[in-house]
């Protein structure tokens, strides 16, 4: 077999860890191995982080639309029922953004519309 050295690509990939590593506290930014095992628990940490943004987002979203609907009189899914059955269509994100910056605009949203003959 032929002798394989890894000079350049090992120091290029170890250097590529250690810089991903800057900012952690002693050997967790100066050692490779201990490096390492820092960075590859951060991307899993930022994967997972990724997911439950989404869902953390959402259960604020929820939140903020349910006191502002509870200030009209109304239940979150009740309003929810409403924006949908009267075709609103209107994200969670959105109507949360109406409750924290236009609570009047959301309360015309939720009167009942006039029926047409």
């Amino acid at each position: 077999m032929v002798r394989v050295k890894r000079g350049n690509i090992a120091r290029k990939y170890r250097k590529k860890i250690l810089s991903m590593a800057k900012g952690y506290v002693g050997s967790h930014s100066r050692l490779f191995r201990i490096a390492n095992q820092q960075v590859m628990k951060a991307l899993k940490y930022s994967y997972s982080g990724r997911k439950n943004k989404k869902r953390w987002f959402r259960r604020l979203w929820i939140n903020r639309i349910n006191i502002a609907s509870r200030q009209l009189g109304l239940t979150y899914s009740r309003l929810i029922f409403k924006m949908k059955s009267e075709n609103i269509g209107l994200n969670r994100k959105m109507l949360a953004n109406l409750a924290v910056l236009d609570p009047k605009v959301l309360a015309i949203l939720a009167q009942p519309l006039p029926i047409k003959n």
